[in-house]
């Protein structure tokens, strides 16, 4: 099958939705199929081979955050020319309603389009603006897809229509074994050096507030305090003096910010903290950074957001604390580093539970999905004029 794959982020930036389509696109190669992606990006970035740029991408502010996308005649053009030279059987958009080449590709394409709804939010000015425009798209798509309950209630909520639940996929063969950073022990819960030092640590960007980074500075607060061997490790793009003004002169020596980091670092910070730290305010409708530390194996402590809650069976494969209470965040934090069995079970259930969103299993489940709306558009094209 010939599949094209319209990313609506910029793939220079890293993020969810991105790290997505890049391991479905590879997932649905290694099974033989052929792949395009089209993405915002400037000519020269570096891209997999299987990505076409589509023109530099604009910052707009989108679902609590800061979205870079691409909309304008050379994004426009440049999409068409893909779709017509690319011969897809099936088109799949993600994040169809976010102002960006999703629009463009389903007003440009004639053939079966899948689109998948990653977001999730309760009011939104930019789609409640774009309304009437996005319906003209949207009514173009025969296949939905939406990676978790939260995603799919926007969709339900604000856009019409329903979607078949497929969760976002993370490729655990990749996370599951990595040697430590340079200069950090590992987990202390077996895979540590025995100095006996305590590391947490936490991913996403940091100039983003839904993240919640500054819950848990507020919590590093009281944890380092009370810890003299706890280090803070944090990765992720933002202002890094910025975050350092935020921690006490006496603690700053023991938070390692790391910036923008490969993806061979991500995997080794997940493997060297005996907790890893999610504590996002909102805004998430699965938490991919949660599926990837749960293939690493690292014993979790996240915010009990709705998503999160899911994804962690509920505080079976990860513990959850009020969303926003940093008092909460460093007492359960304390706890699990106190209790390295506690900490071992997690990494167990984790383990477990994130084989459900291994590639394997979800590149299946989105290829039914594809030949469900090939056969369809087949179908309707037969039983068209002149059949």
């Amino acid at each position: 099958m010939r599949v094209g794959i319209v990313c609506p982020y910029t793939w220079n930036v890293p993020g969810g939705v991105q790290r997505h389509i890049a391991d479905l696109a590879e997932a649905l190669i290694a099974l033989g199929h052929s792949v395009s992606v089209i993405t915002p990006a400037d000519d020269d970035a570096d891209l997999p081979p299987y990505a076409v740029p589509a023109g530099r991408a604009v910052p707009v502010p989108y679902n609590g955050s800061v979205a870079r996308l691409a909309f304008g005649f050379l994004s426009s053009s440049r999409v068409r020319r893909w779709i017509r030279e690319g011969g897809f059987d099936v088109l799949h958009v993600h994040e169809p309603a976010a102002p960006s080449l999703g629009l463009l590709a389903c007003w440009a394409a004639d053939g079966p389009i899948v689109g998948t709804f990653h977001a999730s939010y309760e009011k939104s000015r930019v789609v409640s603006v774009t309304a009437p425009i996005l319906q003209s798209a949207l009514e173009k798509i025969t296949g939905r897809i939406a990676v978790s309950e939260a995603a799919r209630t926007t969709l339900v909520e604000h856009l019409g229509g329903d979607a078949v639940l497929i969760p976002n996929g993370v490729a655990t063969e990749r996370y599951a074994m990595a040697d430590p950073l340079p200069g950090w022990p590992g987990r202390a819960d077996g895979s540590g050096d025995g100095s006996g030092e305590e590391a947490i640590g936490f991913l996403g960007r940091m100039d983003e507030p839904r993240k919640g980074l500054q819950v848990l500075l507020r919590a590093f607060e009281i944890l380092g305090r009370a810890r003299p061997r706890l280090r803070l490790l944090i990765a992720g793009p933002g202002d890094a003096d910025d975050v350092m003004s935020r921690v006490s002169p006496e603690l700053r020596d023991r938070v390692v910010l790391l910036g923008m980091v490969s993806e061979t670092d991500k995997v080794r910070a997940y493997h060297s903290v005996d907790v890893f730290v999610a504590p996002n305010l909102g805004g998430e409708s699965f938490g991919i950074v949660l599926a990837e530390a749960m293939a690493a194996g690292a014993p979790i402590l996240a915010s009990d957001i709705e998503a999160f809650d899911r994804v962690l069976r509920g505080g079976r494969a990860g513990a959850l604390f009020p969303t926003g209470d940093h008092e909460a965040l460093a007492a359960a934090a304390a706890d699990l580093l106190d209790d390295p069995a506690r900490r071992k079970q997690l990494s167990a259930e984790a383990r477990a539970a994130v084989r459900d969103y291994d590639w394997s299993a979800v590149a299946r489940d989105v290829l039914r999905v594809y030949e469900t709306v090939s056969l369809d558009h087949a179908g309707v094209v037969e039983s068209g004029p002149g059949a």
